[in-house]
């Protein structure tokens, strides 16, 4: 990384990223094996920091995540499609909410059989 004047003391401005390529149609190149890499490691760690600040839904509390964790949205927003990055944000909600609810339901299941065993202790299976 190379540290040289800010622009308003007439340093010049850091290169934007590399655009992505386009096809011969106009539609995007898909990405290669180190390009998926890179965006899942910058999604990681975005989702990192949004644990560490108790924020589940990145896109309902954009503004606070964007507050808390400013380079880890610039770094995810940069290595990864638009497509992507709302796709995973739905995805981390929607897995949440899967993991409670086969929680709750295991949960559930175990207090049924156990009350199913302690009925039963009275009697057997055969009558």
């Amino acid at each position: 990384m190379g540290w040289g004047l800010p622009t308003w003391l007439g340093g010049s401005p850091a290169p934007a990223p590399p655009a992505r390529p386009k096809s011969s149609d106009g539609g995007f190149v898909a990405p290669d094996r180190n390009s998926r890499e890179l965006c899942y490691e910058s999604r990681d760690n975005f989702f990192t920091c949004l644990d560490k600040n108790d924020i589940l839904d990145a896109i309902k509390e954009d503004d606070k995540a964007r507050k808390v964790c400013a380079k880890e949205v610039t770094d995810f927003e940069r290595d990864c499609a638009r497509t992507w990055i709302k796709y995973f944000k739905e995805k981390r909600v929607m897995e949440y909410t899967r993991d409670r609810t086969l929680e709750k339901i295991q949960q559930d299941d175990a207090k049924m059989a156990a009350k199913a065993k302690t009925e039963r202790r009275g009697g057997s299976w055969f009558g």
